[in-house]
């Protein structure tokens, strides 16, 4: 394995090549988890990997609770399936929790008998099936003189989701809403500590890899001891290689080699997407190593056959989006007219005219609108 076949491979299993997701929720599902702080991005990232996708399309599968966002690792938001929250959330939040307890009650006097108080003026506030909004919630608290000002009440709100009582419940307009879990979502069958490693190491190496133990650990928020039992709990599952002496996992079924696309495959990838924040070592997605701090990595990127090739951003316009990438270094005519095919997909995801400008060293700049169909 090379670390261009590792890359290609790692962008037929993201399903960033070709996928047969018809829904948001068999991508999420896939994934296991999705990361969406940045909300637009994340709606892209499911867009990205579903066939016929619209905006629309993946919002309203939040909204059929088919998807749910919530902060089940690492303390940042994510997109899960309705029937892996819970057993997600229990497994990897409390370490979360945990670990940030001291630094909360240091920082903003948040401790356990706040979060008992707060656990239970949120839970009469949302009872009933009720959605509100952040600042319906954090007026609930100040009402009975709990401060949410500043950081305190994102800070609540997040606890409160990592134990599994609030998740994120869709949009009311512009503004994000929250529900209780129980209520939100129906229940599920619970998974043991074993079962739930094990499910996890397979989700991620099958739609990651080929990636390592410490990408998965980092990627999971989990101990390495923990990351080495979800490994050996996935058994048959996984398969490993050698590449420059580590150890890259992948899913069994989806363990191929590839050889080249016929066409380039370049891509507009949202910020945090999990082709580029899913591992622990990023450097591979660069074939100059000494560009990796000059990168912004996690920001939107340019991607092509795997390699990050430059960034992107977006500013909408009144009936248009307008789309500047700019690049480390030139296209060819092929890959120039993959990343104007990229720009059509976004302009037919978003259901506007994409009107795209590219910079590059030593090329003419190109500007052209693109229209949705």
């Amino acid at each position: 394995m090379t670390p261009a076949e590792l890359l290609r491979r790692r962008l037929e299993n993201q399903a960033l090549v070709r996928t047969a997701f018809r829904s948001p929720e068999e991508v999420v599902a896939w994934f296991g988890a999705v990361q969406a702080q940045d909300y637009l991005a994340s709606l892209w990232a499911l867009g990205l990997r579903t066939r016929e996708a619209t905006e629309a399309i993946v919002e309203a599968a939040e909204t059929r609770r088919a998807i749910v966002r919530t902060w089940p690792m690492r303390g940042t938001l994510h997109f899960v399936a309705a029937a892996d929250v819970r057993w997600m959330t229990q497994l990897l939040a409390p370490r979360v929790l945990a670990r940030n307890a001291a630094r909360l009650e240091r920082e903003v006097n948040v401790d356990a008998a706040v979060i008992a108080r707060c656990r239970e003026i949120v839970g009469r506030a949302l009872a009933g099936g009720k959605r509100l909004e952040r600042a319906a919630l954090y007026a609930a608290l100040e009402a009975r003189r709990i401060r949410t000002g500043g950081s305190r009440g994102l800070h609540i709100l997040g606890w409160l989701a990592m134990e599994g009582t609030i998740c994120v419940a869709g949009r009311n307009g512009r503004q994000h809403t929250f529900a209780l879990l129980d209520e939100w979502i129906p229940a599920t069958p619970p998974l043991d500590r074993e079962a739930a490693l094990a499910e996890l190491a397979a989700r991620y190496f099958t739609s990651h890899g080929p990636a390592t133990l410490r990408d998965f650990t980092w990627w999971a928020g989990i101990s390495a001891k923990d990351a080495q039992a979800a490994i050996a709990g996935a058994g048959p599952r996984l398969v490993h290689e050698v590449l420059d002496q580590r150890a890259y996992f992948s899913g069994a079924r989806t363990r191929k080699r590839f050889h080249g696309p016929a066409a380039p495959r370049v891509k507009l990838l949202p910020g945090f997407d999990e082709y580029t924040v899913a591992y622990q070592d990023r450097s591979l997605l660069l074939r100059d190593a000494t560009s990796v701090n000059a990168m912004r990595l996690l920001s939107p990127v340019v991607v092509a056959d795997g390699y990050v090739i430059g960034y992107w951003k977006r500013t909408l316009a009144k009936d248009a989006v307008q789309v500047a990438a700019k690049l480390l270094r030139p296209l060819t005519l092929a890959e120039n007219e993959a990343l104007y095919e990229s720009a059509r997909a976004l302009g037919r995801f978003l259901g506007v005219p994409v009107d795209l400008k590219i910079t590059a060293p030593r090329a003419t700049r190109a500007r052209r609108k693109t229209r949705g169909e």
